[in-house]
């Protein structure tokens, strides 16, 4: 009886994730999730932003999937499907999430001037969802390799570098985004446009809804960057590292930053903010427009002047 015991201890398959997740855990960010993302749905719907929906409301649904595979894990923790399925999104998942910070921060400096911004309001947001869509093909490559390694019995140490590369590119991206977006602030705030540009009126101001905004972005990238550097370090640490494999690090460090990212673009909704669709399109033709007719009425009382 006693060796038969000791044969089952042996055989015992361990837990993948070295803890087995708690299913309240899982249930809750489950409910979380879902309600963020259906709310965001509805909310990219009716502003007809629907960029929305292929940046936000995609996060929301992997991040959905990760905890419901973790939940999942939570009833049978020696099936590695849902364990490598919560790796793969909850990695990617807060990457569209970062894309829309970089839209709406871009339609907030057409707003306010693009003479206090290094990058004009096009170019600040054709850059950084480019870094991001690289950061996100990286992750993804190394999700799969490491998905495919453990499927034949192989190392995935390989594969979490890779991804390990694709998060430390998005934590720099991220970085040089706070940079230059606390940068515009501030010159924005004290008026002092970068290298002698013109400073043009746009029609729009620092209105309470746009420092709503302003304020949300601040607080969704900070949650989001906390997040970066944690997974940074947790794969840096290993698969067998004692940060991946304790439960309360990857909820309060992960899950519950991204939640705090989503439900205050809910709160502080662009389309609530910063109009629906139409004002959008507005504010870059219409604003854009008068922004050139002020600086060449400028122009053109500096002549007469010399004149």
């Amino acid at each position: 009886m006693h060796l038969q015991e000791l044969k089952a201890t042996k055989y015992t398959p361990v837990s993948p994730y070295g803890y087995t997740p708690d299913a309240w855990v899982g249930i809750l960010f489950v409910v979380l999730f879902a309600l963020s993302t259906i709310c965001h749905l509805v909310q990219a719907i009716h502003s007809r932003l629907w960029w929305l929906i292929f940046t936000v409301v995609l996060a929301g649904i992997m991040e959905l999937i990760g905890h419901g595979a973790r939940l999942w894990s939570s009833y049978n923790i020696h099936i590695n499907t849902p364990y490598l399925i919560q790796i793969v999104t909850t990695i990617l998942a807060p990457t569209p999430l970062v894309a829309a910070s970089f839209v709406m921060l871009g339609q907030v400096i057409h707003r306010l001037g693009q003479q206090y911004s290094r990058l004009s309001a096009k170019w600040y947001t054709i850059v950084f969802v480019t870094c991001d869509v690289i950061a996100l093909i990286i992750q993804a490559l190394g999700g799969a390799s490491a998905d495919a390694a453990v499927n034949q019995d192989k190392s995935a140490k390989p594969g979490g570098n890779t991804m390990l590369g694709g998060i430390i590119f998005q934590s720099i991206a991220i970085t040089f985004y706070i940079v230059l977006a606390t940068e515009f602030v501030l010159r924005y705030l004290y008026d002092k446009p970068i290298g002698g540009r013109p400073n043009v009126k746009t029609g729009y101001a620092l209105d309470f809804k746009t420092k709503q905004m302003l304020c949300a972005l601040a607080f969704s990238s900070l949650c989001i960057y906390v997040r970066s550097w944690y997974r940074t370090v947790e794969l840096a640490n290993g698969w067998q590292g004692h940060i991946i494999r304790t439960q309360r690090y990857f909820v309060v460090m992960d899950a519950l930053m991204i939640v705090f990212a989503m439900w205050i673009m809910n709160i502080c909704h662009p389309g609530r903010l910063l109009g629906p669709a139409p004002e959008w399109k507005f504010s870059q033709h219409g604003a854009g427009a008068n922004a050139t007719r002020t600086s060449e009425e400028s122009s053109q009382h500096g002549d007469t002047e010399k004149q």
